[in-house]
């Protein structure tokens, strides 16, 4: 491969080679670069950490099955409970750890205040988790 300088040398030389001495200094630069670089990306320091003998035991709250007729009766995990004692056993529920679920079943037919002053008991006793059990839609 031969080069011109497009200057009229008297000469008459052509220039027939690349100077590689730029290039091969780049190239030595960056390698020193990566050699200083690459043990300090790569350290890291080696621990022995401990291992965990048991794992947490997960404790599931208790689930209280409430229904509520059409008639607006009451039952408690299938044991019909009048209106008054429920107040008593909402109490006693609350204090419970972990905090028990309600699991609400209603009638369709059922008066809506029923559901409210079951629901307004809970909140005042302070059990927060209710859950509305319903039945799979028929085709």
């Amino acid at each position: 491969m031969s080069f011109h300088s497009g200057f009229n040398d008297d000469d008459g030389d052509v220039m027939s080679e690349i100077n590689m001495t730029p290039l091969v200094d780049v190239m030595l630069v960056l390698l020193i670069i990566f050699i200083i670089t690459v043990p300090v990306i790569n350290h890291a320091v080696k621990l022995d950490l401990p291992k965990a003998s048991s794992q947490q035991e997960e404790i599931k709250p208790e689930k209280i099955n409430l229904s509520i007729n059409a008639e607006g009766g009451l039952s408690w995990n299938g044991e019909s409970v009048p209106l008054a004692a429920l107040d008593e056993r909402l109490q006693t529920a609350a204090t419970r750890q972990p905090q028990p679920e309600l699991h609400l079943q209603v009638d369709k037919h059922a008066e809506y205040d029923h559901v409210a002053q079951l629901l307004s008991s809970a909140s005042r006793h302070g059990l927060g988790k209710v859950a509305f059990v319903t039945e799979p839609g028929k085709p």
